[in-house]
């Protein structure tokens, strides 16, 4: 979703009418080939602001995920089905963080790919992989608080932690086979091949999507996930509220506590900013995705490279969301960094108390 998952990315794409002419000032890739893509022209400014911008990026979507395995993985209070969830949606982002994104960075920034075709393609097929897989995650933890809230009495025989292994281990298989499937088939190319040969260049990490699958893409990897969710989470908090106004009422008698006033608050709150992180990062993208083969891949590269950093950007976000919005993580947290990186703690303190 980055090595351009559902279309193209990268690099700076030539039509024939351009390789005919070049300002004096154009540098290229591989400047001893004929056939090599030109690097981006960008201020030397421009192009410190957007490594250091991107390696924060990168940085806090590694550790921050991290962070979040650790966590789960160290507290046996955290090892729940949903938490198990969530430590394999960290492990998606953070493979993401680590093994697709620095060469995503160095590719965006410089307008230049130069580790080769094959490798290319693994890049772009391990791009597809994290990226799906951190989607239909999403989506399992929604399911799994759908039936948390609206079904808590059949919940635990319902979900439990060999269920949620066998369906975390199907989302890795399917993102996998699905993705390295797609990219090395080719299929995603038929019926582009005269135009693909029009733009190539040496020096360029294009994935195309023709018409056929880039809708198969964009709905199959975003729009299903994105309204499974959407449905999901309206009844979570309808059901969240009508929750809370019960017991208010059996409390007060008729009026709403304060305490019940805001949790509804924050759970309006946090399913507001699950939504809304989803939607932002993701909706540009895939709408693109979807729509651009049908109007001859006009977006511009830059436009499409910028896209594709907002949907990285919600694999920076979801360990915030998932993590530092619930105070056990926050505890957790507090008592690894106190106990591993300052060393004020001893190991015996490493108990995490329920919340």
């Amino acid at each position: 979703m980055h090595v351009f998952f559902c279309h193209h990315l990268g690099s700076l794409i030539m039509t024939s009418n351009e390789t005919d002419i070049y300002p004096e000032n154009v540098f290229f890739c591989y400047p001893l080939l004929p056939d090599s893509c030109p690097r981006a022209h960008r201020l030397p400014a421009l192009k410190v602001a957007m490594y250091v911008l991107m390696v924060l990026m990168i940085l806090t979507t590694v550790f921050g995920n991290l962070l979040i395995i650790i966590s789960i993985s160290h507290f046996k209070q955290l090892q729940s089905p949903t938490h198990l969830i969530v430590r394999s949606l960290a492990a998606s982002d953070c493979l993401l963080g680590s093994l697709v994104m620095p060469y995503s960075m160095v590719r965006s920034v410089e307008g230049c790919w130069y580790l080769g075709d094959f490798v290319c393609k693994v890049h772009s097929s391990l791009d597809m992989t994290f990226s799906i897989s951190s989607l239909i995650h999403l989506s399992l933890i929604s399911v799994d608080r759908y039936w948390a809230i609206c079904d808590p009495l059949r919940y635990k025989m319902r979900v439990t932690n060999n269920i949620v292994t066998v369906f975390t281990t199907f989302t890795w298989l399917f993102s996998f086979l699905y993705s390295f499937s797609i990219v090395f088939s080719g299929i995603n190319k038929i019926g582009l091949e005269s135009f693909i040969m029009q733009v190539y260049c040496v020096g360029s990490c294009v994935l195309f999507f023709n018409k056929q699958w880039g809708l198969i893409c964009s709905l199959l990897t975003f729009f299903l996930p994105g309204t499974i969710m959407s449905s999901l989470y309206m009844i979570i908090f309808y059901v969240a509220r009508k929750h809370a106004k019960v017991m208010s009422e059996r409390v007060t008698g008729g009026l709403k506590s304060q305490g019940s006033a805001q949790r509804e608050g924050k759970a309006a709150k946090t399913l507001a900013i699950v939504m809304g992180v989803f939607y932002l990062c993701w909706l540009p993208f895939f709408t693109a995705t979807a729509v651009d083969p049908f109007l001859n891949f006009v977006t511009p590269v830059d436009v499409f490279d910028a896209l594709v950093w907002f949907g990285y950007f919600n694999s920076t976000c979801n360990p915030l969301i998932y993590g530092l919005f619930y105070p056990r993580f926050q505890k957790a947290f507090k008592i690894l960094i106190s106990t591993y990186i300052c060393g004020c703690n001893d190991s015996s303190t490493l108990i995490l108390e329920l919340i």
